[in-house]
């Protein structure tokens, strides 16, 4: 059984961040809401994360630690400190100023295991709006701040911590060694969370479920598809079937370039150029959501049309990552939809087919070490991601074949020109929207009135927020000026430099 450490949601916005630095540590670890979690005998400790919450409050979150506290390595981070405080007889008030933001912590007690080899006075970042003025009778204060003088405590006589700063996050500049400290030489975690050990573990879970049923997978040609591909095909072999729908609203020649990429990597792939369809479907249209909901739609009609073909399929596979798990079971549910996921699914229920997730468990970084280690080249590694409804969201207003051309042209030479001069890589998204603009220009000698495109390159690491790329202007002006040359129909080109919030990274 894979041991694991427990860190229980609060609703902290920097929960997941716990998890990734433990993951970095090469410790598996799961996130569960605080009032939703197992206790196993893999649990070698549980994390109690921050929350927006005030311990203070009628309706802070609260939590029974009686088959925990005392008995396993316990960790409370800021709310969960607090709560550890305020719970077992000591006192939480509101900070006489708000503490967010660098601190210096001193006064470090070098025999506590915990902080033992931190520096005399090392960067922690602090985020709460409370703190404790008085500690429970058993307890020791083991690290301060200027303004705060409970920043770090232990239980007496117990494996129970709690630290009233952040040591996820960047800012704290020794927090990773904290980490580890307490999952690596007081939980006693082996540190064998690794690429190799989850794709044999994985290997063999999967043999184990699937056993001679085959298998149905739906590629999009990005990251996550591909090595849920790769991973299952290492697995159960040719039970594995996939299928690749062209919308017709894929990049220029992406079809052909994805079916080959597959096929070197002896996937068995069944392409199905539904191009037409989806256009025609999309006609007069130009509300974003209806055209979201029609090439969701569709995509689903042509992937049940071609599976219906198929024989003794038993199983769906689908490329559900770990951040997907986490948000479905939040302590808060589900985010609010601003607009309909980007990614297409939901396959009928008359398929009635069972569903395997063999990345469910791992974060996007995670999903690439593990691509890497399966020898899935960069090209797919490394791609960007895509929209699920393709350039069918970065037409702005009705979906036409020239527009879809237009639009393939220019995103081609962006992309390619990203390539080139060594900039893709640094950027986490890129393309080219087509906007419902046109606007007067001079070629030669005559007068234009054509169409304006957007080129839109952002960072991000997980697309929840992302920052405009201050991408040369040398390269902009080059690309600019290839589109205007080389695409007929075009001649304004822009860039967009607003960050995610409060603009969207896609237009629509």
């Amino acid at each position: 059984m894979q041991e694991k450490i427990l860190i229980l949601d609060f609703g902290s916005q920097y929960t997941q961040l716990i998890a990734r630095r433990v993951r970095e540590l090469n410790v598996y670890c799961e996130i569960h809401p605080f009032n939703k979690f197992t206790l196993d005998e893999s649990v070698r400790g549980v994390i109690l994360s921050g929350s927006p919450f005030s311990v203070r409050d009628e309706k802070a979150p609260q939590i029974d630690l009686s088959a925990i506290k005392g008995r396993l390595p316990l960790l409370g981070v800021c709310y969960g400190a607090q709560y550890l405080s305020q719970n077992f007889g000591g006192e939480v008030a509101p900070s006489a100023t708000r503490e967010y933001g660098r601190a210096m912590l001193s006064k470090v007690d070098k025999e506590n295991p915990l902080i033992r080899d931190l520096s005399d006075t090392t960067q922690v970042w602090m985020s709460h709006g409370d703190t404790i003025v008085r500690l429970p009778a058993n307890c020791k204060i083991i690290a301060s701040t200027e303004d705060v003088p409970v920043a770090a405590f232990k239980f007496e006589g117990e494996q129970t911590w709690g630290i009233q700063f952040h040591p996820e996050v960047y800012h704290s500049t020794e927090g990773s060694r904290l980490l580890k400290h307490f999952v690596v030489d007081i939980c006693g975690c082996e540190q064998s969370w690794t690429p190799d050990s989850f794709i044999e573990s994985t290997v063999r879970e999967l043999r184990a479920k699937v056993g001679t049923d085959r298998v149905l997978l739906g590629l999009s040609g990005g990251v996550d598809s591909s090595v849920a591909a790769v991973l299952l095909h290492k697995a159960i072999g040719d039970q594995l079937i996939c299928i690749f729908v062209d919308t017709g609203l894929l990049r220029k020649n992406e079809y052909e370039d994805v079916m080959s990429s597959y096929e070197s990597l002896g996937l068995n792939v069944i392409g199905v150029r539904a191009g037409d369809k989806f256009l025609s479907d999309l006609a007069g249209t130009t509300d974003p959501e209806k055209k979201r909901k029609i090439i969701g739609r569709d995509f689903i009609e042509v992937f049940d049309s071609e599976a219906m073909k198929l024989t003794d399929v038993k199983w769906l596979a689908q490329g559900t990552i770990y951040p997907d798990v986490i948000e479905s079971t939040s302590v808060n549910g589900p985010s609010a939809t601003i607009k309909s996921h980007h990614n297409v699914g939901g396959l009928p229920e008359k398929m009635t087919l069972k569903i395997v997730e063999p990345l469910r468990l791992l974060f996007k970084d995670e999903v690439r070490r593990v691509g890497k280690q399966l020898n899935i080249p960069h090209e797919i590694l490394g791609r960007h991601p895509f929209p699920g409804p393709g350039l069918g969201i970065r037409i702005l207003g009705e979906v036409t074949a020239e527009k879809v051309r237009i639009l393939q042209e220019a995103d081609k030479i962006f992309i390619d020109g990203l390539k080139s001069s060594g900039l893709y890589d640094q950027v986490w998204q890129a393309g080219v929207m087509l906007l419902p603009v046109q606007s007067v220009g001079v070629m030669g000698d005559e007068r234009t009135y054509e169409n304006c495109v957007a080129l839109r390159a952002v960072t991000s690491t997980d697309g929840m927020t992302a920052d405009w790329v201050h991408l040369p202007y040398d390269f902009l002006a080059q690309v600019s000026n290839d589109i205007i040359n080389r695409v007929r129909g075009i001649n304004r080109v822009v860039y967009d430099i607003s960050s995610k919030p409060p603009a969207t990274i896609e237009w629509e």
